[in-house]
């Protein structure tokens, strides 16, 4: 297998990064180190020499503020800082104890001796009777100045404050030297990076090589490729991994040849195997599965493969895989598929080597869905025949019974007696004639006496007929409206009408039953390119979501207590679809909860022209 490697993800880019990242990370460190302690070291000289000027021009400035002559102190003062010249020395004044200035050496700025500085650090530094000094930026220069404020104090053992003096340097020439300094380190950075990337583009390649080789080989040996050979370029690990490989790959080939051959004989057998088979490993880890398993559990083969057993067949909830090599029972599995549950007949058998280790497990699958389904509709249609006959021959009995007990001698009660026990005598009959009908047409032994009918006047016939029951006294007081939507177009359908007719009134009988006094019932009659579609949409409870798949099944009811209170039997809706679909149609409902129902047939169709009507 010859994957392309990107570049991102070789060793050829990961070993220079590599060196390259503990060289950036080595010189990230030593620079941010030595660049801030010089910049430390740089501003702590400077600030020190600003210092020692300071001293110095206090240590000359004390006798002048000492003495009682006040008159020519200014000039004093004024002389001594125009002698004063110092590097970097932008600025020099000198105030009194009070804050009056007393000199500038600034000759621009000699207007201001005699009055009193506005400086606030200054002022804080008479208050506080503290030194002060700090930096900060030039505006009309947008340079740095770093501006010193001490106090002077008199030399006698009072040691009172005579005067503050005020000096302000350019610290620019600092950092300037410092950005120089910056500019040299990283300009060796980058000629070491260069070289580092050199050096380790050499040694990369110089390792990758006999890799590469490696990588290639052993992509032939997987591809089946046993001839190549790896050249080994020295007596140091990679050499002797390349002799290794070398080895490996002649004893390989004969292992797979072997291995080969019994793979050949096995596939042959599980290929014409009707059942599903799966083997797995010590650890339930499925190793072989044919292709009739893939089909009955949907999977492929590559997904399949290196997958526990447990979660393949979903048996984790049931049995741990110790549980599963224990069990000499068959086991039942239902595997959900897209359209229906597929039911499974699993058999197990342990692979167990003569010292009794267990090497593996198989599994042998054979689908018994349609023989559960048969079995399981049997069971059901048992009970619900049984449960269904059971019901009204109850009732006889009981109210035989209390005829016989002497309520026949009662001439109120016996006849409501009688009347109930016929009422549920004709129930069984009408159960046992939908039964006979449904078993006939299971046999395929129903007929269908087919004829054109007007589909148009057949279901309009069956509309009035159920519009004037409505009309009785019976339903009077329910006031319930029947609507008609026809297609104004004759349809000419092949139905056997008695049939059809029996389909239209079960379901017109099901949504007068379940709709609400003053209900409307919509009647649709309409045609497509190819078939018939009558809808009947009721107002009534409507059908849950879950039951709408089940509606017609046989003995199947939404609301089994009202159903069987009006006298239903489970069947008719059965019987319905039965009928339809011997006729070549489909039946099916759509409702919401609470909201109603809507019944569709849709029939055969072919459009036929009046001249073909009477030929």
């Amino acid at each position: 297998m010859n994957k392309k490697i990107r570049l991102v993800h070789s060793i050829h880019f990961k070993i220079p990064m590599l060196f390259i990242l503990l060289l950036l990370v080595s010189l990230q460190l030593i620079g941010a180190y030595f660049i801030r302690e010089l910049e430390t070291k740089m501003i702590s000289n400077f600030d020190s020499q600003m210092t020692l000027n300071a001293g110095f021009l206090e240590k000359t400035l004390q006798p002048i503020l000492m003495a009682e002559d006040t008159e020519k102190l200014e000039d004093s003062v004024q002389t001594i800082l125009s002698d004063f010249t110092g590097a970097n020395i932008l600025e020099t004044q000198v105030m009194d104890e009070q804050g009056y200035i007393l000199g500038i050496n600034d000759q621009t700025l000699q207007s201001l001796i005699g009055t009193k500085s506005t400086d606030r650090d200054v002022q804080q530094v008479i208050l506080l009777d503290a030194p002060s000094s700090y930096q900060y930026v030039k505006e009309d220069t947008n340079s740095r100045v770093l501006k010193n404020i001490s106090p002077i104090y008199s030399t006698d053992n009072t040691g009172t404050l005579i005067g503050v003096l005020v000096m302000e340097s350019n610290i620019e020439s600092v950092y300037s030297q410092m950005s120089q300094t910056v500019s040299i380190f990283l300009n060796a950075s980058v000629v070491a990076i260069i070289i580092t990337i050199l050096l380790a583009v050499i040694i990369s390649r110089g390792i990758t090589r006999p890799i590469s080789e490696m990588r290639r080989q052993t992509a032939n040996i997987a591809d089946g490729d046993y001839s190549g050979k790896v050249t080994v370029y020295g007596a140091d690990e990679l050499g002797e991994l390349a002799e290794t490989i070398n080895d490996l790959s002649y004893k390989v080939k004969d292992a797979q040849e072997t291995t080969e051959s019994e793979r050949q004989r096995l596939d042959s057998v599980l290929r014409h195997m009707t059942d599903g088979v799966l083997a797995t490993d010590r650890r339930g880890k499925i190793i072989i599965i044919n292709s009739r398993a893939m089909d009955l559990l949907s999977i492929s083969q590559e997904k399949a493969i290196g997958q526990s057993i447990m979660k393949v067949l979903k048996l984790g909830e049931k049995f741990t895989f110790r549980q599963l090599l224990e069990t000499q029972d068959e086991l039942i599995l239902n595997i959900p598929t897209e359209d229906q549950d597929t039911i499974l007949r699993g058999e197990f058998s342990v692979i167990q080597r003569e010292s009794g280790f267990i090497s593996g497990l198989v599994c042998v699958l054979s689908d018994i869905t349609e023989q559960e389904k048969v079995e399981q509709e049997r069971r059901s249609f048992v009970s619900n025949v049984s449960h269904e006959l059971r019901t009204p021959l109850t009732s006889v009995k009981s109210y035989t019974e209390s005829l016989i007990d002497g309520a026949w001698e009662d001439k109120d009660i016996a006849p409501e007696f009688l009347k109930v026990i016929s009422t549920e005598t004709d129930r069984m009959i009408r159960m046992i004639t939908d039964l006979l009908n449904l078993s006939r047409m299971d046999q395929g032994k129903q007929e269908l006496n087919l004829e054109f009918v007007s589909i148009n006047e057949l279901v309009a016939h069956i509309i009035d007929r159920f519009e004037v029951v409505l009309k009785s006294e019976q339903y009077r007081n329910k006031k319930y409206k029947i609507e008609r939507d026809f297609t104004q177009r004759t349809l000419w359908v092949e139905i056997d009408q008695d049939k059809f007719i029996q389909v239209i009134d079960n379901i017109m009988n099901n949504a007068i039953k379940y709709s609400p006094d003053g209900g409307k019932i919509t009647c649709r009659l309409m045609e497509t390119h190819n078939s018939v579609v009558i809808s009947i949409t009721d107002e009534g409870l409507g059908i849950p979501r879950k039951d709408i798949s089940h509606v017609f099944d046989r003995f199947y009811r939404v609301d089994k207590a009202r159903a069987r209170s009006m006298g239903g039997t489970g069947l008719g809706l059965a019987i319905s679809k039965e009928v339809v679909q011997l006729h070549g149609g489909k039946i099916w409902v759509t409702s919401v909860e609470n909201k109603g129902s809507t019944f569709f047939i849709s029939l055969p169709y072919i459009p036929m022209d009046e001249e073909d009507e009477w030929e």
